[in-house]
């Protein structure tokens, strides 16, 4: 397991560093990430191209045996290129250049921007090709799948409908372009969604397209610069980081160019006290695991309090720069690198705090963080070790986009039920992954595919194989709503999934935030949200709503079908409806459990051929008491035990 740090040179006087790197080598770090936004200071002037500093800063960790992970630093190019090629700057939905002067306010599909990043990747990877301490490169930093409505994207967008459709008459059919007069009648019709207008206005068809188009030009950038380091760097591990931004690529097809999945983690500071609350940062790190399906990298990692754009939040508490990096550790990252070494001293992110405080003196999270290092050191005996699941949950990107497009009641989003279901299957112990919808089920007992909202034909097929073969699915709401282009389908709901489930959507109601309660198992609870009537067909109802329109029809179905079942839940719960239903699903298919945790209590294993760790880990502010296969247990706060048998 290994422990580094981000570090930017260029933010410091030299003096210092060769005294950060003494200390670094001195605490334990074993990587650090450099130059991801020093593109003014690689080229300060067009052609005029100094590495010096670079290359001293890379010898000086190389020396203490310190590897170096080199980025790319196209998310920042300088002032001179922006004077020379305005039209680079990135446009909004007005028609108006952004503002320049933060990060990432250029187009990624300007010929002049990618002429230019071309050169200064070529003139890095060539650089440092042969440097034996350079072990990674990161490609650009924290892409989003922004929509830029510049006429060279605007052209780009036309020719990804045309290559898609091939004709207009297919564009019109695909989109239902006879509502409102929407017809294109030339190719030259086709443009992004200029204008103020909220996204739920527009075609939602035509929408969804816009949104897989932006997203594909990020995985074409990547790839771009993929194949430029590939060239000049044969057999060097290639990665860009990822956050859960508010434009979310399509992550499966950002990495399927590269050879790690590299995250940005920032979990939680203050830890909420409203038990319904959905805090943990293992839903993101298995879906982190998921995207390629094997372990991955945390390129930035909490360090203390964040302000930036908003307050200062709260400092860490005690015990979260340690417990929550071993956290990422159990799911799956066999590298933690903390943002940042020092906290800067300029520039907006001075408030976003490093290990190291403005007074540049070490203090308690960094002692901390040295614990880490020592622990991370003794966990070096997991090196090869990964995550194994029985159970996975399906992530569809297309519906993430979608949902965005189209809002379908108050307060509810895609990715509340995922992390529901995510919630209820960890808190009985099972390593989850987080899979993308249309991947091959072999090897899961049980499956749970939340908000199937866009249709995936190959996805379904995968669904009704699992089953038929004895494997266990939950479906929920929302699920079978829209053909692959985003229009609705017109068959009763759940669609493709009606024969699977063995139920009919006979009606639905958007609660928001109103509430409903349902009655299983002599037990009655509060949902929210959504609420699907449904009408068994094959299907038995395991509970029904007990007041509200549809009081006594039914709320959650059991079907089963071939050799499996399958499960329908037709509302929102919270964590003990869930919890509940959970445990009867995973007694009726007999798959082994820890039973319940207590709230806050992860439990997750790696292993590999002749090795197994158990992380037990206490995700809260206060103390836990509790018993695990028959063990007492007490934890503090954040505190991570780990448990390492050989086999």
């Amino acid at each position: 397991m290994i422990v580094g740090v981000d570090y930017y040179p260029e933010h410091w006087d030299r003096q210092l560093w060769e005294a950060d790197a003494e200390l670094m080598a001195k605490t334990g770090v074993k990587v650090v990430r450099m130059a991801e936004f020093a593109w003014s200071r690689l080229e300060p002037r067009e052609g005029e191209f100094e590495l010096d500093w670079l290359d001293e800063a890379v010898e000086l960790f190389a020396k203490r045996g310190i590897d170096v992970i080199l980025c790319t630093p196209t998310s920042c190019p300088p002032l001179w290129f922006y004077e020379k090629y305005p039209d680079s700057v990135r446009t909004d939905a007005e028609g108006k250049r952004i503002a320049i002067g933060i990060r990432g306010h250029r187009c990624i599909a300007s010929p002049d921007l990618l002429r230019y990043a071309d050169r200064i990747v070529n003139v890095l990877t060539e650089h440092f090709a042969q440097n034996k301490a350079v072990k990674a490169w990161q490609i650009d930093n924290e892409l989003e799948a922004d929509i830029c409505f510049c006429g060279v994207c605007e052209s780009g967008f036309r020719e990804y409908v045309k290559n898609k459709y091939g004709t207009l008459d297919a564009v019109n059919a695909a989109y239902g372009n006879n509502v409102w007069s929407g017809e294109y009648s030339s190719w030259e019709q086709i443009k992004p969604p200029s204008g103020s207008y909220p996204h739920a206005w527009l075609n939602p068809a035509y929408m969804l397209d816009v949104k897989r188009y932006a997203s594909h030009r990020v995985a074409r950038f990547i790839r771009r610069q993929a194949d430029i380091i590939r060239k000049n760097c044969p057999g060097a591990v290639i990665t860009t980081n990822t956050w859960f931004c508010e434009a979310l690529p399509d992550f499966y097809e950002e990495f399927s160019q590269l050879d790690v999945v590299s995250f940005d983690n920032y979990p939680p500071l203050n830890i909420p006290d409203d038990p319904e609350e959905l805090y943990s940062h293992a839903f993101h790190l298995d879906l982190m695991r998921g995207i390629k399906r094997k372990n991955f990298m945390i390129m930035e990692q909490l360090s203390g309090g964040m302000g930036c754009w908003s307050p200062m939040s709260r400092t860490t508490a005690p015990g979260m720069i340690k417990g929550y990096s071993l956290q990422a550790f159990a799911h799956g990252a066999d590298a933690v690198l903390h943002f940042r070494w020092r906290t800067a001293v300029s520039g907006a992110e001075m408030h976003w705090h490093g290990l190291i405080d403005h007074s540049n003196v070490p203090g308690r999270r960094f002692a901390e963080f040295g614990q880490l290092c020592i622990t991370a050191k003794e966990l070096e005996k997991l090196r090869g070790t990964a995550v194994k699941s029985r159970a996975a949950l399906l992530y569809s990107p297309e519906s993430e986009f979608a949902f965005k497009i189209q809002p379908q009641t108050q307060g509810m989003y895609y990715l509340e039920q995922l992390r529901l279901l995510h919630r209820a299957l960890c808190s009985y112990g099972l390593n989850t992954d987080i899979i993308e919808y249309g991947e091959p089920l072999d090897g899961y007992d049980i499956v749970a595919a939340p908000t199937l909202y866009v249709r995936n034909v190959k996805g379904e097929a995968e669904l009704d194989k699992f089953v038929r073969n004895g494997g266990t699915l939950i479906l929920t709401n929302r699920c079978g709503v829209k053909d692959e282009h985003n229009n609705c389908i017109m068959s009763p709901l759940p669609s493709g999934f009606t024969e699977l489930a063995g139920i009919r959507v006979s009606e639905y109601d958007p609660l928001g935030y109103s509430a409903v309660t349902v009655r299983m198992n002599s037990k009655e609870y509060r949902c929210t949200r959504w609420c699907d009537s449904l009408q068994t067909d094959t299907a038995v109802s395991l509970a029904e709503y007990s007041g509200g329109y549809f009081k006594g029809s039914c709320a959650v179905s059991e079907n089963v079908i071939g050799k499996g079942r399958v499960y329908y839940i037709g509302t929102v719960g919270g964590r003990e409806f869930y919890s509940d239903l959970t445990g009867y699903i995973l007694e009726k298919a007999h798959i082994p459990n820890l039973g319940l945790l207590p709230d806050g209590i992860e439990v997750t294993e790696r292993e590999g051929e002749d090795i197994r760790a158990r992380f037990i880990f206490n995700n809260s502010k206060n103390s836990a008491e509790f018993c695990l296969e028959g063990k007492a247990f007490a934890l503090g706060p954040f505190e991570m035990r780990i448990k390492i048998t050989n086999e």
